[in-house]
């Protein structure tokens, strides 16, 4: 017999995201920075090739320049908004669940799955905005030959003093974009896999580690599929020199597809994709191994 489904608990919804998010970042960071480095590097002159030739090539140039430190350059920030970042994401999503529950015991179809994983992403932006504000300025730098920054601390410090807490908020809109569609996405496609995988009579708080993988890193793809080009803008927003889009993304995208073309709005597809498998197959499995350890030291909070 299956389980009984067990009452949402926020608590253990926010201690798994967090470790699951914490997992997502160390397995995913390196092609995150080459994916930024991608979307943000100028575009090249008449006869002169591009500084980065696609993800490889930026891969082996930042390792061979930087370092392996290099490609986790930036992380500090989003590990220190990670946690609270997915702890309130997967808080978010069993919230969104919750509220279209009449009991414990209701399924939600795919589209109330896709609403609740939604808002999801709406609870996530004021913490993820200001962390991948510093992380892409930080990504950039090294770059871009200038060091402004000495790490993390001191970014958010000389952000602060040069514009106040809205320094750290620039992009939100773009974030908001982003996160909300991609979330919904991200979430449904999980559950859909995970039903999909789950032998029927079985529940699927039983599914093993590699059918977890499998269903949380094809999650990822699907998530990134959809929040790719508001990340291409978000990331020339939130690096631009200040008043340079004085409207915001529309004038982001208008000078992408003047100048690039259509095709600029998937920037570090590449980067994105083969990321996007391995990080979320581990932040899933971090977020379940979390939750099955709440569960077994505390099954009745």
């Amino acid at each position: 017999m299956a389980d009984e489904p067990k009452p949402i608990s926020p608590l253990k919804n926010l201690l798994a995201g967090g470790f699951g998010g914490m997992c997502l970042v160390f397995v995913g960071h390196p092609l995150d920075t080459v994916k930024v480095r991608l979307q943000t590097q100028p575009p090249s002159l008449s006869g002169q090739p591009p500084m980065y030739s696609g993800t490889l090539d930026c891969f082996r140039k930042t390792l061979m320049r930087e370092g392996i430190t290099g490609l986790y350059r930036g992380m500090a920030a989003p590990i220190i908004g990670v946690t609270p970042m997915f702890a309130v994401c997967f808080f978010g999503f069993g919230l969104g669940k919750k509220l279209q529950q009449k009991s414990p015991e209701d399924e939600l179809s795919y589209p109330q799955l896709f609403t609740a994983g939604m808002l999801s992403g709406v609870f996530t932006t004021g913490i993820m905005t200001p962390g991948e504000r510093i992380k892409c300025l930080l990504q950039i730098q090294a770059s871009s030959g200038e060091n402004k920054y000495s790490g993390t601390l001191d970014c958010a410090k000389k952000l602060y003093q040069e514009f106040g807490i809205r320094g750290f908020y620039k992009g939100t809109v773009l974030t908001l974009m982003r996160d909300v569609p991609a979330s919904g996405m991200y979430f449904m496609t999980y559950e859909w896999l995970k039903n999909l995988f789950t032998p029927e009579g079985k529940s699927v708080s039983d599914l093993s580690v590699p059918r977890i993988l499998v269903a949380g890193g094809f999650a990822g793809i699907f998530n990134w599929a959809v929040a790719i080009p508001p990340d291409v803008l978000k990331s020339r927003f939130q690096t631009a020199p200040p008043g340079k889009y004085p409207n915001g993304f529309r004038d982001v995208l208008r000078e992408l597809i003047r100048e690039e073309g259509v095709t600029s709005l998937y920037k570090g597809f590449n980067a994105v994709m083969i990321r996007a498998f391995p990080a979320n197959a581990a932040c899933f499995l971090g977020f379940e191994i979390a939750m099955k350890f709440l569960n077994w030291i505390a099954p009745n909070f």
